[in-house]
């Protein structure tokens, strides 16, 4: 079931918030769309589901619309936290999943299971008024699972929580990914995606200024990160022709090159000079990828 975008467009009188984005995302595979604050991702995210109309272009899942009729397929975790402050966890979760088609005894089954998985077994009576804001996302997540969707959105599933619980939300969704759910989530954290997805986009200004699968992106981009950690000077490392970024690090340095003809010379030049403990020749990150083609330091 693969969700197409095609030149899919939303302006706001004379503001365009999504430029002619065409992507195609695969089934059962986890797409990243990253970007800044206002480049697109949520806008992109409320087209699909049809909460928004498109000025232009076309989305179908399986060649289709997704329409109401199709609510019980999909889940969505959006960037604003929605829940009731007053229900209880079950009171929530159980009017969401029988708004999704799931009968009580079932969504309270699924619940009890999430709930110890997420290690707050003891949350099933308290008030979401009464959860941090970490165990509040941990709820809002479940009500956006637990009807066990073929398609998920997930808006910055991982902000404002804490290492631990990140690591554990990441892993719900690696299992949801493993049993066939195809996965769609924005993050502005290069790294999330660098570790979760196979092909990604990234949005600035509503326009895709990279697309693709992360191998393919890495592999064309062509400039090479290496790291150097030696007892003796590296200074001179700088001058070499093809070394565009040099950093000193406390055991050495790292630099950016123009390719692995570059890393060659480098590790050439480090011959007989001194003793070297380390030299490591890396992929770009995403972050680099993203620093070059937006144009700005990134945070």
């Amino acid at each position: 079931m693969t969700l197409l975008l095609n030149q899919v467009t939303k302006r706001y009188g004379k503001a365009t918030a999504v430029d002619h984005l065409s992507l195609e995302i695969p089934e059962k595979e986890m797409f990243g769309f990253l970007g800044g604050n206002g480049a697109g991702k949520t806008t992109t995210f409320r087209m699909i589901l049809g909460l928004l109309d498109r000025t232009e272009g076309d989305i179908t899942w399986n060649g289709e619309p997704i329409n109401y009729d199709k609510s019980h397929l999909i889940g969505y975790l959006p960037e604003e936290r929605g829940l009731y402050p007053k229900l209880t966890v079950k009171e929530q979760i159980v009017y969401l999943g029988r708004l999704r088609g799931m009968h009580k005894q079932e969504i309270i089954k699924e619940l009890e299971q999430w709930l110890e998985r997420f290690k707050v077994p003891e949350y099933m009576a308290k008030r979401v008024e009464e959860l941090s804001k970490g165990n509040q996302q941990k709820i809002q997540f479940i009500s956006a699972v637990i009807h066990k969707p073929k398609l998920l959105i997930l808006d910055e599933p991982f902000s404002g929580l804490d290492p631990v619980n990140v690591e554990m939300l990441k892993e719900a969704v690696i299992d949801l990914k493993q049993q066939g759910t195809s996965i769609v989530f924005s993050s502005h954290r290069m790294e999330h995606v660098e570790e979760l997805c196979e092909h990604l986009c990234i949005l600035h200004k509503g326009t895709p200024v990279v697309q693709g699968s992360l191998r393919e992106i890495k592999s064309s981009f062509g400039k090479k990160n290496i790291v150097v950690h030696a007892d003796m000077e590296l200074a001179f490392l700088e001058r070499i022709p093809g070394v565009l970024r040099y950093k000193k690090v406390a055991e050495g340095c790292e630099m950016q090159v123009q390719g692995e003809d570059v890393a060659q010379r480098i590790f050439s030049e480090l011959q007989g000079k001194g003793f070297v403990r380390k030299f490591e020749l890396e992929e770009p990150s995403l972050n680099d990828i993203f620093i070059e083609k937006v144009g700005a330091s990134y945070e």
